[in-house]
């Protein structure tokens, strides 16, 4: 029998972006070994990065248990999304890797879905619109964007973050050197 993952409504596939892994490890949260553990940063006072199943974030227990966070939740609290969403990608939504801190990015006054870092693909294609919310959201010009993307490759040294809308489906891209 094939076990199923939960749902996460803001983290498309966390498999996939590498935020949760395939290990035999017991989880520090509920004490099983259920086949995945979360890989990604883990805010909390203790060392729990590679010891918690997802399902322990999903039902919030984890967070709960060792008052941890799974993302920095600044930047959607200043995005005026509801305090409920916040709390749902904050305590029960898998973070990703990044250099700086994982920011988790909105827009239509709701958080968008994490798909990973973002392709060469998506960068080279990018439409107007998300160029123009990157240059909005990091005080960047038009030349700013060409120097940025230049030579970009998923995992280097500038990463760009693959988010969607759920509501209008925009691209937006967050941002983080190393």
């Amino acid at each position: 029998m094939d076990i199923v993952l939960p749902h996460f409504p803001y983290h498309k596939d966390p498999l996939v972006t590498g935020a949760i892994k395939a290990s035999d490890t017991v989880c520090r949260c509920c004490g099983l070994a259920r086949g995945y553990i979360y890989a990604a940063s883990v805010y909390s006072r203790e060392e729990l990065r590679d010891r918690l199943c997802p399902w322990c974030i999903a039902d919030g227990s984890a967070a709960k248990r060792f008052e941890a966070s799974f993302i920095e939740h600044h930047a959607l609290a200043e995005s005026g999304v509801a305090d409920s969403v916040i709390e749902e990608i904050d305590l029960r939504t898998p973070g990703y890797f990044s250099w700086q801190g994982a920011t988790w990015l909105a827009h239509c006054n709701d958080a968008c879905e994490f798909h990973g870092d973002a392709s060469v693909e998506d960068v080279r294609q990018a439409s107007a619109a998300t160029k123009q919310q990157w240059m909005q959201d990091y005080e960047q010009a038009e030349k700013d964007w060409e120097w940025a993307t230049r030579g970009y490759q998923p995992g280097g040294d500038s990463a760009f973050y693959k988010f969607v809308c759920k509501h209008c489906q925009l691209v937006t891209f967050a941002w983080d050197l190393s």
